[in-house]
């Protein structure tokens, strides 16, 4: 996309925060379904997660699912506008918090021990994590993916870095700034669960399906004594605005096999989609990397 068509899309999603929640509900919705309609490719892609996934669940049952999950998908979108411009005090009354959003406090000034929060990629986790910067009062670290565009890249850091002490790190870039920060007192704001490919991933189930699952969540965690507490980020109806969980710590977590913890936490996940299952990224080649000698699944 050109800089200038670029700088149009952002001026119209400017405009857009201004909108009440219970009208900018249905017109998210309306774009994911326009985007159903017209984004093939991500529709195949999001009907083979649900088919490889759910294989005894009907077509029609996974055909309702991945039109809901589209429609959440148009309106996380455009609900972006609210965390990047928004006044802080419009998005506090939209979240709800619910959990020990304090553990990582308490954890920092009792043992010393910084905290890793997985949240895994459910629509809502921009939300979730613009909660751990405006709810509890450790410093924040976090990686993400570049965009090849500068404006359009510039524009993301920004609005996933206006609130709190936060630092936002370059995948591509060395590990060692990231562990120096969670050294500092930083806590670790992690996705966990997309395929990077079979570089620091270990093959394990998910949904009963092998997915090259990353391994850094458990190495980081154990060679830095962190806690480990899951956020789940939920999208309410009807323009209520989003529940944060922030969730008990995961049981011995992480252990001396990064590969049971691997699976340990494909399972917790696993719990967690069933519970909002159109929320969760189905749109994405979560089984794109196979196992040696497996023909590809897209």
């Amino acid at each position: 996309m050109k800089q200038w068509g670029v700088r149009v899309l952002f001026a119209l999603l400017w405009l857009i925060q201004w909108l009440p929640m219970p009208l900018l509900v249905p017109v998210g919705r309306g774009l994911g379904r326009l985007l159903y309609l017209v984004g093939h490719a991500r529709r195949r892609i999001g009907q083979r997660n649900l088919l490889l996934c759910f294989p005894s669940m009907s077509q029609a049952e996974r055909d309702a699912v991945l039109k809901e999950h589209f429609a959440l998908l148009g309106r996380s979108l455009l609900e972006r506008a609210l965390l990047w411009w928004a006044p802080q005090a419009r998005i506090e009354s939209l979240i709800e918090i619910v959990g020990d959003v304090g553990l990582a406090e308490r954890e920092f000034a009792c043992h010393g021990r910084s905290t890793m929060w997985l949240c895994p990629h459910f629509l809502g986790l921009d939300v979730a994590g613009a909660a751990v910067l405006l709810y509890q009062k450790q410093p924040v670290a976090s990686i993400y993916q570049p965009q090849s565009n500068a404006l359009i890249d510039a524009t993301m850091r920004q609005g996933r870095n206006r609130w709190g002490q936060a630092k936002i790190f370059p995948r591509s870039d060395s590990v060692k700034p990231l562990l120096r920060a969670i050294k500092k007192g930083y806590g670790f704001f992690n996705l966990p669960d997309m395929d990077f490919g079979e570089r620091e991933s270990a093959f394990v189930p998910f949904f009963g399906v092998s997915a090259a699952t990353l391994l850094a969540p458990s190495r980081i965690a154990k060679m830095l004594d962190m806690t480990v507490q899951p956020v789940i980020a939920e999208l309410l109806p009807k323009g209520q605005g989003y529940r944060i969980h922030f969730l008990p710590p995961l049981k011995d977590f992480p252990s001396n096999d990064p590969v049971a913890d691997a699976l340990q936490m494909n399972q917790f996940i696993e719990t967690q989609v069933r519970q909002l299952l159109p929320q969760y990224l189905w749109v994405h080649k979560r089984f794109k990397t196979r196992p040696p000698g497996e023909s590809a699944l897209y």
